[in-house]
């Protein structure tokens, strides 16, 4: 285990059913195994108001809910995660591994809606005080591959959008993912769970080795 100079906040996005949250959980342990002090939450629903809210969101019978309450619901519940959580677990120096952070919005917001980028990029700043994650992996797997695999397990508000909203989120999550590769790290959705988890652990390491004392 390296002593590391400051927290580290690592993130993982992608469209509905990449495989992420499986990801999160087995970087999560593999790290805790190794000594490290490791915060696992996830974006909505990270504490108990964030729960709250991801209800809301989530809930297939909230048809009417308007395009800017709800990327505003998004801010409001990043906010309450950044104060409550994230931020005093990266103030120990502890590591924080995020499932979704302002990427989903981005690509949701933007990619699927779509809301004017401009008005976005605003309400990111505002809710998340510019903190951006020092690793994110992006999960890309194709629009009908994830659905498949999402749908088998629930079907949440999101997951019963049309194809057109599903392939605008992936687009923008591509177009992130070129604006920002010293960040956003691709990989192949498609890949065997522990294949992905062996490159997301070396990466990780790699991170923590330029963060070391």
């Amino acid at each position: 285990m390296l002593n590391l100079k400051k927290g580290i906040f690592v993130t993982f996005e992608g469209p509905e059913g990449c495989g992420k949250s499986t990801q999160v959980y087995k970087l999560t342990e593999a790290l805790r195994v190794q000594g490290y002090e490791v915060i696992a939450t996830r974006e909505p629903g990270g504490t108990a108001i964030g729960q709250q809210i991801r209800n809301i969101l989530l809930n297939p019978d909230n048809v009417s809910l308007v395009h800017r309450t709800e990327v505003l619901m998004f801010a409001a519940d990043r906010i309450q995660h950044l104060e409550e959580k994230i931020w005093p677990a990266l103030k120990q120096k502890k590591i924080v591994i995020c499932d979704r952070y302002i990427d989903s919005t981005t690509a949701y917001q933007i990619g699927g809606r779509p809301l004017p980028a401009q008005l976005i990029s605003e309400i990111n700043r505002i809710s998340t005080e510019n903190l951006k994650p020092d690793l994110t992996f992006l999960l890309d797997i194709p629009v009908a591959e994830g659905l498949k695999r999402a749908t088998q397990q629930s079907s949440d508000r999101f997951e019963k959008e049309f194809i057109s909203f599903h392939e605008g989120v992936r687009r923008q999550y591509l177009e992130l993912a070129k604006a920002e590769p010293e960040r956003i790290v691709m990989l192949n959705g498609l890949d065997a769970i522990e294949q992905i988890h062996h490159q997301v652990l070396t990466i990780t390491h790699k991170l923590f080795e330029k963060n070391a004392i």
